[in-house]
């Protein structure tokens, strides 16, 4: 199998089948345990983070493009991560008739932070298929935020690592599929409940996970242009996977359950990225 095979095949298998796994269990139970997902999802931001620090940055660094091209490089995934996901937050906040001024400015449950809790009210409405068309859009792309950056980490590293799927590479995807688990249930619990067939739900939970590919070629495409390019994609991908862990998977947590633990599951997720990397 060629080296985009091999990167496609493994980053389906992270994205497409870890959300439609999660979407599967979803659609089983219908219910899922704030204390599980808030420690799953601060043990993975955890890991990623470490694998974000203690390899991607370092070999953003060693292409000697310069210290201000990675840097550069990282601020921009950051704002670009930023804006587009406060622009989605912005169109489909007010519409949602718990989020008001007195809530956390951040997502306190996957179902906001994804906003399919936004799709479930204009199921509620019972709103026509070109209503429910563009809720489905924004959601999809709430998830492709999250999914992008995280396919990106995938193919840079692939890249960097001269088309081999080395041990960064091949953690960051069954990381990214472990933690798409939970957001797989979070996107088919609120379709179901608002009406939808189970069997349509989780394939459409599975195909949320879509982006994840795209970003992983993406992140490989640059990665293969040149140095500049492969410090642009390994610098981009850090950034936004950054703020992904840093604005989103982190606060979230803690907001999902409010004790010690998802401390300590981060600090454990680092210590495992880190025996990862150099081990």
């Amino acid at each position: 199998m060629g080296v985009i095979e091999t990167l496609i095949v493994t980053t389906a298998l992270a994205g497409v089948l870890g959300t439609g796994l999660g979407g599967l269990v979803g659609a089983l139970l219908q219910k899922d345990s704030n204390r599980m997902v808030s420690l799953l999802l601060s043990f993975a931001g955890g890991v990623m983070l470490s694998v974000v620090c203690f390899d991607l940055v370092i070999e953003a660094i060693e292409t000697n493009a310069g210290l201000w091209a990675v840097a550069l490089s990282i601020i921009l995934g950051v704002t670009v991560t930023y804006i587009l996901n406060y622009l989605i937050d912005r169109k489909t906040n007010p519409e949602v008739p718990h989020i008001d001024a007195s809530h956390p400015k951040t997502a306190d449950d996957l179902d906001e932070l994804i906003h399919s809790d936004h799709l479930e009210q204009h199921y509620a409405k019972h709103d026509g298929k070109l209503g429910l068309f563009i809720a489905g859009i924004v959601m999809a792309c709430a998830i492709a935020l999250h999914n992008v950056p995280e396919g990106m980490t995938i193919g840079a590293s692939y890249a960097s690592d001269n088309g081999v799927m080395g041990s960064a590479a091949l953690a960051l995807a069954i990381l990214i599929g472990l933690h798409n688990i939970p957001e797989g249930m979070a996107v088919s619990v609120p379709l179901i409940s608002g009406g939808m067939k189970k069997w349509k739900a989780v394939l459409i939970t599975a195909c949320s996970g879509i982006p994840t590919i795209l970003g992983a070629l993406l992140g490989y495409v640059l990665g293969e242009i040149g140095p500049m390019g492969l410090t642009v994609s390994l610098g981009f991908a850090s950034g936004a996977m950054l703020y992904v862990v840093f604005g989103e998977i982190l606060p979230q947590s803690i907001l999902m359950y409010h004790s010690k633990l998802p401390a300590f599951s981060t600090i454990v997720g680092i210590l495992v990225g880190m025996l990862i990397v150099f081990l």
